[in-house]
C-alpha cells in the first residue's frame, strides 16, 4: 500500500477537515503548512506515537489494532459511518489481491417475486456496483421511464443508479435537490468500494465518472461517507410533477452485496395522489409484476 491507498487517504481527508480549534488545541499562530492537523497533533490526540501514526498514514504499517482505530476514530470525530468504513478500509488493505472480474449478478427469483407483490410500491434491487439487477413497473415509472423497462434483465443494458444521478439530464432533472442526492451517492458508492476493493468493474466506474464529471470527482475527493438508510427526495416527474418520497435500503439475506431499495409517500398527501396518477398513467395495480 502507498501514500495513495484508500486508507491513507482517508486518514489525511479527515485530518484535513478538523483544525486545532475543533478539538482544543493551541493555534501557536496562524501559519501552518497543512491544512487541519498536523499528524504529530492527531497522533498525541489518538494516544499514539507520531511515527506510528505517520507509518499507517503512508501505509508502512498494515496491523492496527481495533483499539488504536477506535483511538483515531474518536481523535477525528468519525461519525459511525464514517468509523465503520475506516475499520474496513484497514481489513481490506491487509487483504488486497489484486483486481478482478467479479462473478456476474442476478436477481433471485424470491427477489422478482417479491417485486411483483409489492406491485403499486416502486421497488428495485440494485446490486454491487449499484446496477439495477430488476424493478417492478411502478419503480421504473418513477424513477427511469425513459429507459427501457428491461433494460434490468440483460448485464449490458442495466442502468446504474450512480451514472444515471452523475451522466443522464432526465434523473438529474428528476430530484429537486440534485446536489444533495449527489452527496448521497457519491457516500454510499464510497462505501461499496471499501467493501469491494479488488472490484475491477466498480474501481473502472468511479474512473468513468470522475472523468466525465467535474461535479462526482469533486464529491469524490472529499471522502464523504454515508451508507444507503432512509432518505426523503422532492421529485419533479415529467409525468405527474411535483412530488415527495421516502426512499428506504434494505440489506437483502443471503445476498451481502444486494439491496432492496423502495419508495413510498405519505398516506393521503398529494404526493400519494400523484403516485396514484402516475400508477394509472402507467396501467399499473397492485401485483402488478417487475416485467412487461
Amino acid at each position: 500500500m502507498d501514500r495513495r491507498s484508500p486508507l491513507g487517504e482517508f486518514l489525511m481527508a479527515r485530518r484535513a477537515r478538523l483544525g486545532p480549534d475543533d478539538v482544543g488545541l493551541p493555534r501557536y499562530g496562524d501559519r501552518r503548512r497543512v491544512p487541519g492537523l498536523r499528524r504529530e497533533e492527531l497522533a498525541m490526540l489518538a494516544g499514539v506515537s507520531a511515527g506510528y501514526y505517520t507509518r499507517l498514514e503512508q501505509g508502512q504499517s498494515l496491523n492496527a489494532s481495533a483499539e488504536v482505530l477506535d483511538a483515531i476514530a474518536t481523535a477525528l470525530h468519525l461519525t459511525t459511518a464514517e468509523r465503520e468504513h475506516l475499520h474496513v478500509l484497514s481489513t481490506t488493505t491487509r487483504h488486497r489481491t489484486g483486481p478482478a472480474a467479479p462473478p456476474e449478478e442476478h436477481a433471485s427469483a424470491d427477489l422478482r417475486t417479491l417485486l411483483a407483490a409489492m406491485g403499486h410500491v416502486p421497488a428495485l434491487v440494485a446490486g454491487r456496483r449499484n446496477d439495477v439487477l430488476a424493478w417492478n413497473r411502478a419503480g421504473h415509472a418513477l424513477l427511469a421511464g425513459h429507459v427501457a423497462l428491461a433494460a434490468p434483465d440483460e448485464p449490458v443494458t442495466r442502468p446504474n443508479l450512480s451514472r444515471l444521478v452523475f451522466l443522464d439530464a432526465h434523473t438529474r432533472a428528476l430530484y429537486g435537490d440534485w446536489p444533495a442526492k449527489a452527496r448521497a451517492v457519491v457516500g454510499n458508492l464510497r462505501v461499496l468500494t471499501a467493501r469491494n476493493p479488488e472490484d475491477a468493474c466498480l474501481a473502472a466506474l468511479v474512473g468513468e465518472l470522475a472523468i466525465q464529471s467535474p461535479e462526482f470527482a469533486a464529491l469524490w475527493a472529499e471522502h464523504t461517507v454515508e451508507p444507503c438508510g432512509r432518505d426523503v427526495y422532492d421529485l419533479a416527474h415529467p409525468v405527474v410533477g411535483d412530488l415527495t418520497v421516502t426512499q428506504q435500503t434494505f440489506h437483502v439475506p443471503r445476498e451481502p452485496h444486494q439491496s432492496l431499495v423502495a419508495f413510498t409517500t405519505e398516506p393521503a398527501s398529494a404526493s400519494s395522489a400523484a403516485l396514484s396518477v402516475l400508477q394509472q398513467a402507467c396501467g399499473i395495480g397492485k401485483g402488478a409484476g417487475p416485467n412487461p
